[in-house]
């Protein structure tokens, strides 16, 4: 039986929603066993109050961290803080830096050179530095069903004013942004998704052209950690494979579980 990965799932308050909270606590969990639930922010101030609701409920230890300069996120620091305490304790396989913010970038770099797993978790706003960073990152707003629309959450520096100002100055160019954004997210690019399939079946095929499912998932993982089938609208890894119309399936006579495909 293969060990169970101990976790500590690390949040950052002031930079996700709390309607992500079941979803969050959901993706890490299919990791392994999370030891550490924590979660940070400046609980004096009205913007965490959705988050106050919930906490309890799911027991996540709220840590407080006061804003020392006015516009300045000190919950940052604290979490990058404690994330290298809990490394160097001994006791954990794995992280889950769930955030948008890309302050964590270096962590999770450092996390992974102690050889650590690393999920991380935000919305497609994430910068691409975080997001290649981890081992693996998961897009809470696309996989909760919200597909590409925009979070509702607003920080103190994000007021509804504020977008709508910002919404009116881009309206001549709203496609463009939106082209750049896909080509700057290659895991939910379906484009960059089929280049790679055709390109890592031809590297890594057997002489017949045939590669195993589960390596080719691993591969474009690998190259994509933000790649997801969810991203696309399935559950499964096989039916997405299919969707794409590229490659031919082939299953052993042995045991019809195992899949493997060859371009057609």
């Amino acid at each position: 039986m293969d060990k169970e990965m101990k976790l500590a799932v690390l949040i950052d308050a002031e930079n996700i929603a709390s309607k992500y909270v079941e979803l969050i606590l959901a993706e890490a969990n299919s990791l392994g066993s999370i030891i550490y639930k924590r979660i940070y922010g400046n609980w004096t101030t009205s913007q965490m109050s959705s988050w106050r609701n919930v906490i309890l409920d799911y027991s996540i230890q709220p840590i407080q961290q006061f804003n020392n300069i006015n516009g300045k996120n000190s919950s940052d620091s604290s979490l990058i803080i404690d994330a290298m305490d809990l490394l160097y304790l001994g006791r954990l396989d794995g992280f889950c830096i769930v955030s948008s913010d890309s302050d964590f970038t270096r962590l999770a770099a450092r996390l992974r050179e102690s050889g650590m797993f690393v999920l991380g978790m935000g919305e497609q706003k994430t910068p691409r530095s975080f997001i290649s960073a981890c081992n693996k990152f998961s897009y809470l707003d696309i996989i909760s069903g919200g597909g590409a629309a925009e979070s509702s959450f607003t920080t103190d520096k994000e007021t509804p004013e504020a977008e709508s100002a910002e919404v009116k100055k881009a309206e001549p160019t709203t496609e463009k942004p939106a082209k750049k954004q896909s080509e700057e997210k290659p895991g939910y690019n379906l484009d960059a998704i089929k280049r790679s399939v055709k390109e890592l079946t031809e590297e890594h095929s057997d002489d017949e052209g045939w590669i195993f499912s589960s390596k080719l998932n691993v591969l474009l993982n690998k190259r994509f950690p933000d790649f997801d089938v969810r991203n696309f609208g399935h559950k499964k890894f096989l039916p997405f494979i299919m969707s794409l119309d590229m490659l031919e399936l082939k299953r052993d006579e042995t045991n019809t579980k195992l899949v493997y495909f060859r371009l057609k």
